[in-house]
């Protein structure tokens, strides 16, 4: 892989991009309300389950897809699959989020020469998703598919490591620990998302969905909802 490559996904993945994925907690914030992860063990396995069980069966496979079919030029294959993520959102939450955090990566392209103003036009008029403009970004790094996932998996867990750091809440040294251990997971996941297909890819995580619907009305937040 190129130099310019790996500083493009080490960009990508910084939680220094602008684009507030550092608002936001997924729903681990409702899950220490409800006492489903109040310690640093608990957080970890629920974040590393969380990995597992969505990431890798519907977010990372939308995104390895997606970069194919931008590579492809197949611009329809990209409608279909941003649309895919935005059905896929079980709660007003979860599709806020990726709608926020699709538009703010979208905008934060147009001051880069990443991606061709054409392909920006193209999907700013089908409301972006996160995972799909993430695609647009790292099509154009030209790296391996696989190293674009990974970057993408390790963004999401720096995010959420933080959010564990102030919701449960934890110490520096203790979110390092969970850092370790989503980072050990990574691989295994992304190996797992190469290989799922349209038939095979899924979104079905109901207690997250719950969760989400009950962080909406959570009576103190810090993270947005």
């Amino acid at each position: 892989m190129l130099d310019s490559s790996l500083m493009q996904l080490m960009w990508l993945a910084s939680p220094a991009l602008p684009i507030g994925g550092f608002s936001y907690s997924e729903c681990l914030e409702s899950a220490v309300d409800t006492a489903r992860a109040a310690t640093e063990s608990e957080a970890s396995a629920w974040l590393v389950d969380q990995l597992h069980l969505t990431l890798a069966r519907s977010d990372l496979p939308a995104v390895a897809q997606g970069i194919a079919a931008w590579r492809a030029d197949d611009i329809a294959r990209v409608a279909e699959l941003n649309a895919w993520v935005l059905q896929t959102r079980e709660s007003a939450e979860l599709r806020a989020q990726t709608e926020q955090m699709g538009k703010s990566l979208l905008e934060w392209l147009k001051n880069h020469t990443t991606a061709t103003p054409t392909q920006i036009a193209l999907l700013a008029s089908q409301e972006p998703t996160y995972p799909i403009a993430y695609t647009l970004a790292a099509s154009a790094t030209q790296a391996p598919v696989r190293e674009c996932l990974l970057a993408y998996a390790f963004g999401w867990a720096e995010n959420m490591t933080q959010a564990a750091i102030k919701s449960v809440p934890l110490g520096q040294s203790a979110g390092q620990r969970i850092l370790s251990k989503l980072t050990a997971e990574i691989p295994a996941a992304v190996d797992h998302a190469l290989a799922v297909t349209d038939d095979t890819r899924q979104a079905f995580s109901p207690m997250l969905a719950i969760l989400s619907s009950q962080h909406e009305v959570q009576y103190s937040r810090l993270f947005r909802s």
